[in-house]
């Protein structure tokens, strides 16, 4: 199992293109696969009537506005892809309309992700399925009845599509995680499964990845307390190679299935480690041996195994025996 890991910016760059410049250059070295953005199109996906999710800045007077502020031109967008490009990420954008979509062809994506408030809108998925492209859904807003059709809608369509789990809460509480989900949804629907979080701690993603998630995305930031809707949901940048190690070797680990009903790999440190029986007293000839005369010493085959300690109690031993010695076989007295 390999794990595909992205990083999302989201809003985090507030709208300025150097910042967005400055996350792609910070997040190239964190052992991440994808940097993850979302296009928005003010005019086609909102109204000034959309109400905040968050009221978190006073310089937008509607989410409309705030929309049209985080907007970038066709000309930004390449530079932002050659960018990715030139830091060995995959460039990846979350449409919120098929203006978006029109955009983000002219660009150039391998595939798109649908955020978790667009995974009902037909309208935006048969725009996505005309590109052929693969699709990841995030569920956090989903009943599985909901993700029911939307998979029946995908598969009709033939599009070669991923479910994450995600909990759309922000930031998300350990007990709404929902880790449990991931086997749910890799038993009802047969298709790679991953985890989207929102948690802000690494050991979530780490967890999903025990648990067999196969793709992970977690919002990044510089810093928690920069502005924005997510900063408080997100993972700073300093601590994902962190993450990102621990993922990898877990993923590593699940690849290599261990069989515990074969230990032949550890004959010879078991004879290092393991003990034979010894006594823990000088002992004259004759002397009928209690559980207080025993002690267990390394190595292994010096003695009686240690495991075998109850076939000796209550036998006599044949002759004295000094305090440390090994108790062997020849040493009990056999009717």
């Amino acid at each position: 199992m390999s794990v595909f890991i992205i990083a999302e910016i989201a809003q985090a760059h507030n709208g300025s293109i150097q910042k967005v410049y400055d996350y792609i250059t910070a997040l190239a070295g964190t052992g991440i696969d994808a940097i993850k953005f979302q296009t928005h199109i003010a005019e086609a996906e909102s109204s000034i009537h959309e109400p905040f999710r968050v009221k978190f800045s006073d310089q937008d007077a509607t989410r409309f506005d705030y929309w049209k502020r985080m907007e970038f031109s066709k000309e930004q967008w390449v530079e932002i892809k050659n960018r990715c490009d030139q830091a060995g990420l995959e460039f990846m954008s979350s449409p919120f309309s098929n203006a978006a979509v029109d955009l983000l062809e002219e660009i150039g994506i391998q595939r798109y992700k649908i955020g978790s408030g667009e995974v009902n809108n037909f309208l935006l998925l048969e725009k996505i399925a005309a590109t052929g492209k693969p699709v990841i859904v995030s569920s956090g807003m989903s009943s599985f009845q909901e993700l029911d059709e939307t998979v029946a809608f995908l598969k009709d369509k033939n599009v070669d599509f991923s479910i994450l789990q995600c909990t759309t809460s922000y930031p998300t509480a350990p007990d709404q995680y929902g880790l449990n989900v991931i086997q749910e949804l890799k038993d009802k629907y047969q298709v790679v499964i991953g985890y989207s979080d929102h948690s802000a701690d690494i050991g979530t993603c780490i967890a999903a990845t025990a648990l067999g998630a196969e793709i992970l995305e977690f919002h990044a930031v510089f810093n928690h307390t920069d502005f924005g809707p997510d900063a408080t949901s997100s993972i700073e940048i300093k601590d994902i190679p962190v993450m990102t190690k621990s993922v990898r070797n877990i993923a590593l680990s699940r690849k290599h299935l261990i069989d515990k009903s074969n230990n032949s790999q550890f004959a010879e440190l078991k004879r290092i480690f393991e003990k034979s029986l010894s006594v823990n007293k000088t002992l004259p000839k004759g002397h009928i041996l209690t559980f207080d005369d025993l002690e267990a010493k390394k190595p292994k085959g010096y003695g009686i195994d240690a495991s075998q300690f109850e076939t000796v109690i209550g036998k006599s031993i044949t002759k004295a025996l000094q305090k440390w010695d090994f108790l062997t076989e020849s040493d009990i007295e056999h009717e």
